[in-house]
């Protein structure tokens, strides 16, 4: 017999980015977080929020801030994932590029966006079983940020916008 846990609500209650330049944050991620269904949340002299299912997300320029900005690659988050409706990403895709998005990758199952600062977003739109032994990681994939000792480069080709 399998004990079932209660359910509390979504499993993840609120994530918290800190953004170098919040004007430059909600210029990109208010329109994309909308055009996935996220409402407008809390509005503050130093971040935003959104929220969508019980869940939401903030940016935030704190004034602990430290000077430094993203790095992906660095210990800490990586990227943060999010769903959109089922095979449709054009429509967040578009939403994104008109934003100053830029395009990691398309793995056919998930839009890999990068921010203004660096900040990825995942945004997965097909969630079907797939056969892994095609799978790249994230340190192999096309377009990939890759870790250097002097920091991140970008692969600028795999950055372009798509024509």
């Amino acid at each position: 017999m399998t004990e079932q846990t209660p359910s509390h609500g979504p499993l993840v209650h609120h994530v918290e980015l800190w953004m170098d330049d919040l004007a430059l944050a909600e210029r990109q991620w208010g329109p994309v977080l909308g055009v996935l269904g996220c409402e407008p949340f809390q509005h503050w002299e130093n971040g935003r929020s959104w929220q969508r299912d019980g869940s939401y997300v903030v940016i935030e320029q704190s004034p602990a801030l430290r000077p430094g900005g993203h790095d992906r690659l660095r210990a800490g988050i990586n990227h943060l994932a999010l769903r959109c409706a089922p095979g449709r990403p054009d429509p967040v895709l578009a939403t994104a590029q008109d934003a100053g998005w830029q395009l990691r990758v398309d793995t056919g199952q998930a839009l890999h966006l990068i921010d203004g600062q660096g900040f990825e977003l995942e945004i997965v739109y097909d969630e079907s079983p797939h056969d892994d032994s095609t799978a790249q990681d994230d340190s192999t994939a096309q377009g990939d940020v890759t870790a250097q000792e002097d920091g991140p480069q970008v692969d600028s080709a795999a950055c372009a916008e798509d024509e």
